[in-house]
């Protein structure tokens, strides 16, 4: 019974870790799906529903965790050893915080969504992006700006100007978000035939 119980969770964890580990080429969105077409499926689900392209999904998940589903914030230190609290609450593939978090499920109502799952993170990026266009006339396809309201909130976007460090971040989404879209049109049409796959 006890080695039953063992061989249950170590497939448990197998399939756990073969589910959420990080894609071997997260710069390459063709690789990415390759690894994790149930991925695709779901980021596409997403454009549907949100009308956020996949490359845009993908290159805010590459800057916020870079596909980690367990990325968080490195913790403060004080005095510069001793390990003090993180400074937000940003975690999983969206680095979503959880006051915005919770605001997501409440207005979806996708009531059991977590942070560390990929087809969560991608509709909360949906989401986001879609109420950026709404209340900041963001086209969904701007990554560039798209990324500086995402990253500083829908209140603070228009103070983006005075910080370089994030207008920086949001250029580097832009210029990824490009080369997703150039390495999804080259693979499209592999990714729409595939219908049968285990991860």
């Amino acid at each position: 019974m006890i080695r039953n119980k063992k061989i249950f969770y170590f497939f448990i964890f197998f399939l756990i870790s073969a589910c959420s580990s990080v894609p071997k080429n997260t710069a390459d969105g063709c690789s990415i799906f390759s690894e994790r077409y149930l991925w695709y499926k779901h980021a596409k689900k997403t454009e549907q529903r949100w009308g956020t392209p996949i490359y845009v999904q993908l290159a805010i998940i590459k800057m916020e965790s870079d596909f980690d589903w367990l990325a968080r914030p490195a913790r403060q230190k004080i005095f510069k050893v001793i390990p003090y609290k993180r400074p937000s609450s940003s975690f999983g593939y969206s680095q979503a915080v959880k006051g915005t978090w919770k605001q997501y499920k409440e207005e979806t109502g996708n009531k059991f969504a977590t942070r560390t799952r990929f087809k969560d993170s991608v509709d909360f990026i949906g989401w986001y992006t879609n109420k950026t266009q709404k209340i900041l006339k963001i086209s969904k396809k701007d990554a560039f700006r798209q990324y500086l309201a995402y990253h500083e909130g829908w209140g603070n976007y228009k103070n983006y100007k005075k910080k370089q460090k994030v207008i920086l971040l949001a250029k580097r989404v832009q210029n990824q978000s490009n080369k997703y879209k150039k390495q999804l049109n080259k693979c499209k049409n592999s990714l729409t035939t595939r219908k049968y796959i285990l991860f």
